[in-house]
């Protein structure tokens, strides 16, 4: 889906075109161009089916079941053809050492519903909290989304001056897309599932370039931990699952890690407001406000 998104959509600042978007039933893209119509592609992990759909009224669908990625590749390319969408794309996957392109790949077939159930409803919640973090930045803020690649739920702020050039290095991906996606300094937050390096479910927050005194700075709740390999503040999955208040845990870690790098790095405070509210517009502060970063 991601590389359907990717083929069809306009380049867009940071990336911003190509990823996935959390849905009531499972993972959604956005209406994607297809000439004068639009294309919809959703992972259902309800009913557990792949769902495609245009605006002309016309949709295939087809079970979400064990198979060879080659086998979901040849079925999802025949779904697409039957709804007359014609999308060449490029089928190494990214961001993924030694990757086997998809028409390649018989190894990994598995697909297990339970799994893929709980990994959505965690990503609802996350969602839900990253939502109304979101809401307390006045200045350029990223949807929350989901990217294919990296396979994590992000929200990313900007305090609108320009970054250092990345070094790039990500495995699969090109320099320059990654240069672009950090040309601008950023904090960013969100989920993850783990990986080589974090084995674990667990929430995050970085920035870039990271400030001098970040991995010191002070953090709340207090499971939250640098780690230095990542560069990153992590803050494990279990420990917000766990809590009396999940919500109040998971955004007081949003909160106090994006004020620690915005005070350190010196972002613009005005940038900073209060946490929004159902049909009450945000207060804006005024150009005497003192520096620092409120959380």
């Amino acid at each position: 889906m991601g590389k359907v998104r990717l083929a069809l959509t306009p380049w867009l600042n940071h990336g911003w075109q190509v990823p996935l978007y959390v849905g009531v039933h499972g993972l959604v893209s956005s209406p994607m161009p297809v000439g004068h119509q639009l294309l919809e592609i959703e992972f259902d992990f309800v009913a557990h089916r792949l769902r495609l759909r245009t605006s002309t009224g016309s949709e295939h669908a087809f079970a979400l079941a064990p198979m060879s990625v080659a086998a979901f590749h040849r079925r999802t390319m025949a779904a697409l053809a039957a709804l007359g969408v014609a999308v060449p794309i490029n089928t190494l996957p990214s961001e993924v050492p030694g990757a086997v392109r998809f028409e390649d790949d018989e190894a990994h077939a598995a697909y297990d519903p339970r799994a893929a159930a709980t990994f959505w409803r965690v990503l609802v919640q996350a969602d839900r909290v990253l939502r109304l973090f979101r809401t307390s930045w006045l200045g350029k803020a990223s949807p929350i989304h989901f990217f294919w690649g990296s396979f994590d739920l992000a929200a990313t702020r900007f305090s609108g001056r320009l970054a250092p050039p990345h070094p790039g290095g990500v495995p699969g991906l090109p320099d320059a897309v990654t240069r672009e996606a950090y040309s601008h300094e950023v904090t960013s937050a969100g989920f993850f599932p783990g990986n080589a390096a974090w084995p674990h479910a667990a929430f995050y927050a970085y920035a870039y370039p990271t400030p001098a005194g970040f991995a010191g700075a002070p953090v709340e709740p207090a499971q939250a931990c640098w780690a230095p390999a990542l560069g990153e503040w992590m803050l494990p999955y279990e420990a917000v699952r766990t809590a009396a208040d999940p919500d109040a845990t998971l955004l007081r870690f949003l909160q106090t890690t994006h004020a620690a790098a915005a005070r350190l790095a010196g972002w613009d405070p005005t940038l900073e407001c209060e946490l929004g509210r159902p049909a009450r517009p945000r207060a804006v502060r005024g150009p005497d406000a003192g520096r620092g970063s409120t959380a």
